[in-house]
């Protein structure tokens, strides 16, 4: 019976000494399929970018009078409407005026003025396309400026779900009509509210008083 209990005694230590003895691996990660991913991912990103700006390379060449301008941010541009006497342009903490029209590389009206209609910008405060938010930042007031912009800096891989397709780049000219300081434009909406608040009140008028007509009196009327 001792040696029963040696024995399995003796198997006990046995196990827990080499299960203590074996090295504790890192765990791998079941799969490395996410790596391989991602570096494919951004290899056909940069065909992509590649590609789009090929295409826009050569719209330029077809036009060789245009003087193009080329961004660090990624863009082209050339001016339609250049202001040769102020050197200010938009900053953080300005509001911006402006209007523009969406086209595809092939010249077709995608958006026109009309449709998206005069627009109201605090720079670098709200979510607007990147190229227009990059763009803007170059321009003085009055300007009417031409822009290139290859997909990624435009509505990227989804479009907008409308009319602007997956990865398409975009011609886009935007007429910047005016800017100014936020506190500014903020001050001028107060007085326009009330300015319209008091111009409304003037125009209340007091209701007429209405005659009371009488009926004209007959011979009965004048018997009694």
């Amino acid at each position: 019976m001792k040696i029963k209990q040696f024995i399995a005694i003796s198997f006990i230590l046995c196990i827990i000494f080499t299960g203590c003895k074996q090295p504790q691996d890192a765990r791998r990660p079941i799969s490395r399929a996410s790596g391989v991913f991602m570096k494919r991912s951004i290899e056909r990103n940069k065909k992509l970018v590649a590609s789009e700006e090929d295409l826009i390379k050569s719209l330029m060449k077809k036009n060789p009078k245009i003087s193009y301008f080329s961004s660090a941010k990624g863009f082209w541009y050339y001016y339609e409407t250049k202001n040769e006497t102020d050197s200010l342009t938009p900053k953080k903490g300005d509001v911006a005026f402006f209007n523009y029209e969406l086209k595809d590389l092939n010249g077709a009206i995608i958006y026109s003025e009309v449709q998206l209609r005069p627009q109201v910008y605090r720079i670098d405060k709200q979510e607007i396309m990147t190229g227009i938010r990059e763009g803007i930042k170059l321009m003085r007031k009055n300007e009417k400026i031409i822009f290139l912009f290859p997909s990624h800096i435009a509505y990227g891989y989804h479009g907008d779900n409308k009319k602007i397709g997956h990865n398409q780049p975009l011609i886009c000219s935007i007429t910047l009509n005016d800017f100014k300081p936020e506190a500014v434009y903020k001050k001028e909406l107060e007085q326009g509210i009330t300015e319209r608040l008091s111009s409304s009140q003037d125009s209340i008028k007091k209701p007429r008083k209405t005659a009371i007509k009488t009926k004209p009196k007959t011979k009965d009327t004048l018997a009694q």
